[in-house]
């Protein structure tokens, strides 16, 4: 198979050969740049993340696509799915707004929740943090596709599974190839 891939490439002159990278390099700018115009258009860092876990049954899966806004002027909201990060974690957490506590100056904190959890989320957060700020939220969830993200779930948790992805679509590439 890869023996294949290999004589493929060495028959190309070397026209088609810069071709082909010229091609693939404007397929990754594309995808960074629509990522980027999400990231402006959406106000958030991350305008799409993926559901890692069951704490939010039954609203969303494991594996659901969320879609995420971050609109600075938009106060936080009680019952109000938000994806958080907490200083030490790299994953980012999507639960519900449990409380809110206004304080006289106008500085609002929050709590947070999953659905499916039976304790609220002080556990999860940095040592000696009780609420969070905005400025711990990545997003609020807008919309979601069921189960589109099961594909990079598969591909952490089952690394092989990325390289058959990875030699599918260079086999479509080279079968689909003028």
């Amino acid at each position: 198979m890869f023996q294949n891939l290999f004589d493929d490439v060495k028959r190309m002159n070397k026209r088609q050969f810069l071709y082909q990278v010229l091609s693939f390099g404007m397929i990754v700018s594309s995808a960074l740049m629509i990522w980027k115009g999400l990231m402006v258009v959406t106000g958030s860092e991350s305008p799409i993340v993926v559901v890692l876990s069951g704490s939010m049954e039954p609203a969303f899966h494991r594996g659901d696509l969320l879609f995420l806004t971050n609109y600075k002027e938009e106060p936080v909201r009680v019952g109000e799915i938000v994806v958080f990060k907490v200083e030490g974690r790299d994953i980012p957490i999507v639960h519900r707004v449990l409380k809110l506590h206004e304080k006289v100056n106008g500085t609002v904190k929050f709590l947070t929740k999953g659905d499916n959890n039976s304790v609220d989320d002080r556990g999860l957060y940095a040592p000696g943090q009780l609420w969070l700020t905005k400025k711990d939220v990545v997003g609020r969830a807008r919309g979601f596709l069921p189960y589109v993200g099961m594909v990079t779930i598969y591909m952490n948790e089952y690394p092989k599974f990325k390289y058959a992805v990875l030699a599918c679509l260079g086999l479509y590439v080279l079968v689909h190839r003028e």
